[in-house]
């Protein structure tokens, strides 16, 4: 059985369940969804879409470092919107936070995320 670290940082909202920011295994890091919560005080950030993906992806890229990796190394991610129809306004942003990287990515319609927010995203990227 490979070992697993878990990884943890205090620059993105710590879990609010049984589970952990990321777990590195095998060469790979497996970040759990992020959601809009600012850090520093736990609250929601409840903007519109494209304010909701701005902290969900901020959040997601300070757990990635916690680990050594970056947005610029992540090879899957997974998006989930409460409506599809919010499609084009979180892919501006998703864009602009990944630049010409283009991970592969699935993005669903979710029928309800966590504390009703808009959007969630989780990813898998390569360890350094």
């Amino acid at each position: 059985m490979s070992e697993t670290t878990v990884v943890h940082t205090d620059r993105a909202p710590r879990a609010i369940g049984p589970y952990s920011q990321a777990i590195a295994a095998g060469g790979f890091l497996f970040a759990s969804g992020q959601i809009p919560l600012v850090p520093s005080t736990g609250e929601l950030l409840r903007g519109d879409i494209q304010e909701q993906t701005h902290q969900v992806l901020r959040n997601l890229a300070a757990v990635l470092e916690a680990s050594g990796a970056s947005l610029s190394t992540v090879v899957k991610t997974t998006v989930f919107l409460a409506d599809m129809g919010e499609f084009a306004a979180m892919n501006e942003v998703y864009a602009e936070h990944f630049g010409d990287h283009r991970p592969a990515r699935s993005t669903v319609q979710a029928g309800a995320l966590p504390r009703n927010v808009s959007v969630e995203i989780d990813a898998i990227a390569l360890l350094p």
